[in-house]
């Protein structure tokens, strides 16, 4: 990860822990990175739930709630399986049915070949904040690593600029 990556992360742990807001986090394309970001801060296990890494499309399905419809009508790399990626993974996460209050989730191609139409480097993030769920839409440069790297660093500049 990058020092970028590093600092950030440590901003919103800090963010959330002030805030007493807690972070559950759903990953595909990224495998557990995005995730290790947060657990590579000190003190995050006071704010971070856990993480999910969902790949197998189906497990998008029964362990996070995506849609099965929109699974099928658009593949796991869009917008809509994103924000539903983030949404759900609150609830599949909760503690004692208390949901986190923020969902964060990754989805798309890293590459080296393209899924579903997508070129490698296509992805969408997911951040469901309170009622607002909103994703947004990358497209990357890189090999494989690089494509996965990149994507955890916008996701936590997206999760950033959201809170």
């Amino acid at each position: 990860m990058t020092g970028e990556a590093d600092a950030r992360a440590e901003r919103i742990v800090r963010a959330l822990t002030a805030r007493h807001v807690t972070i559950a986090v759903a990953e595909s394309l990224t495998g557990g990175l995005l995730t290790a970001a947060f657990v590579a801060v000190p003190g995050a296990s006071v704010v971070l739930r856990g993480g999910v890494v969902a790949y197998d499309t189906a497990i998008k399905h029964s362990v996070l709630g995506v849609d099965a419809e929109v699974l099928a009508a658009h593949g796991p790399v869009h917008p809509d399986v994103a924000m539903q990626m983030a949404a759900g993974v609150r609830t599949a996460l909760a503690l004692d049915g208390v949901e986190s209050e923020i969902g964060l989730s990754t989805t798309g191609v890293a590459g080296p070949d393209a899924q579903d139409g997508h070129p490698p480097g296509t992805a969408f993030v997911g951040v469901a904040v309170g009622a607002t769920v909103r994703s947004f839409a990358l497209q990357l440069p890189g090999d494989r690593n690089t494509v996965r790297a990149s994507v955890v660093q916008e996701a936590l500049r997206f999760l950033e600029e959201s809170l």
